[in-house]
């Protein structure tokens, strides 16, 4: 058996993109963490915690992983989306439904797919 430790993302710049991250989610980039770092750490309750390392070549393709986020403290997964697009995240593919479903792909500012989804309360209601 084995536990998962971290889950490392490739990035151009490690601190910034795991700055973008902590202001989206709220969770704490690590102590010792500074700017030019080639690992930057994203701090979770438990493991496994994020890693942004500094990698040489741009992204070119569409990740193999990405996360799904939704809304938190009341939030909507419409006005999660309108939140992330203020600290620089764009819409990339709109998979909303008029019946309320779906979600929103959306990319980082360096160009990470992650989906938004409906918060829980949107799912029993």
């Amino acid at each position: 058996m084995i536990e998962i430790h971290a889950v490392t993302i490739d990035a151009h710049d490690p601190y910034a993109i795991a700055s973008w991250w902590s202001q989206a989610t709220g969770l704490p980039l690590g102590d010792d963490d500074r700017p030019g770092d080639d690992e930057v750490m994203l701090r979770t309750k438990q493991d496994p915690y994020l890693l942004f390392i500094r990698v040489p070549e741009g992204k070119s393709v569409k990740n193999r992983l990405h996360f799904d986020v939704n809304g938190t403290d009341g939030r909507t997964r419409d006005q999660e989306v309108e939140r992330l697009v203020g600290l620089g995240a764009t819409i990339d593919a709109d998979r909303r439904q008029p019946d309320g479903t779906g979600w929103v792909t959306m990319l980082d500012p360096e160009g990470n797919e992650f989906c938004v989804c409906r918060s829980q309360a949107e799912r029993e209601a």
